[in-house]
């Protein structure tokens, strides 16, 4: 990495971003954070913090909160890419979910904007057992869904931020669109079950009616939109199609995607579930 790269992870202090930023700091790269008390700031609705951000900026992680699949963000990701590439960036890490139709559309507009975007689509994150929705389920004991159990490979979000720095850092990545899974598949019920052999707390799995999802949800102190979006997510993603692992991972890394029970024991030494 020479000395007069810059990489701007926009989402830079949220659950991938915030990998990714520590990852680019360890190996030396000056990293922007983009978000709203960064400096300076940036705001997705608000193009008026764009071209400051974008400021000799050479690569950028693209990460829209909460989620591709919602109103709104195919267009401002995709604006903002357009930005990017008229401020001379060279490299661009799309985050993008696996299987999802509104993250599909994103894919193409950005792409439309700046061919060279390498796609990172992920599956289910590991780490939403304990720094998100599934967090105060399991410490509750029981994880709900208002799906039927189907298995999904976990992803890791360890392993995607060294796919995201690998393709923001070096060559050969440019264009390219990887599906990034663990190495192999798992019931929500049997990552239940990794989870208490992990934690030594009992923890079950449930399906649940959409209805009893969203109050449960907002119970739990999410905004009601936010629920009522993560159901339309689970109920079209978690149907199976995205069940298959893959080996993206390895293929970019050299090395195989870092297991679900791996996670759960690195979870647990934490102490994040009590």
């Amino acid at each position: 990495m020479t000395t007069h790269e810059r990489v701007l992870v926009t989402g830079g202090t949220g659950m991938t971003g915030r990998r990714v930023t520590d990852l680019l700091k360890q190996r030396g790269v000056d990293t922007r954070v983009g978000s709203r008390s960064g400096v300076p700031p940036f705001e997705w609705h608000d193009t008026a913090t764009w071209d400051p951000v974008l400021e000799g900026v050479t690569g950028v992680y693209l990460c829209y909160h909460p989620d591709l699949a919602f109103p709104g963000a195919a267009e401002a990701v995709a604006a903002f890419a357009a930005r990017a590439a008229g401020h001379g960036v060279r490299r661009a890490v799309l985050l993008s979910g696996r299987g999802e139709d509104g993250a599909l559309a994103a894919e193409r507009a950005v792409r439309d904007a700046f061919p060279a975007t390498t796609l990172a689509r992920c599956s289910v994150f590991a780490q939403n057992y304990s720094e998100s929705f599934f967090t105060d389920q399991v410490r509750a004991g029981t994880t709900l869904l208002p799906v039927p159990d189907i298995a999904e490979p976990f992803i890791d979000l360890d392993d995607l931020a060294e796919v995201a720095v690998a393709a923001l850092t070096g060559d050969g990545h440019a264009g390219r669109t990887y599906d990034l899974t663990g190495p192999r598949s798992l019931t929500f019920a049997e990552a239940a079950a990794v989870l208490s052999e992990a934690s030594g707390r009992a923890v079950g799995h449930r399906s649940v009616t959409p209805e009893e999802y969203v109050r449960a949800a907002v119970e739990g102190g999410f905004p009601g939109e936010l629920a009522q979006g993560l159901v339309e997510i689970f109920q079209e993603i978690l149907d199976g199609r995205n069940t298959e692992p893959t080996d993206d991972v390895a293929l970019v890394l050299g090395r195989p995607a870092g297991d679900f029970a791996d996670y759960a024991r690195r979870a647990a030494r934490t102490g994040v579930w009590g």
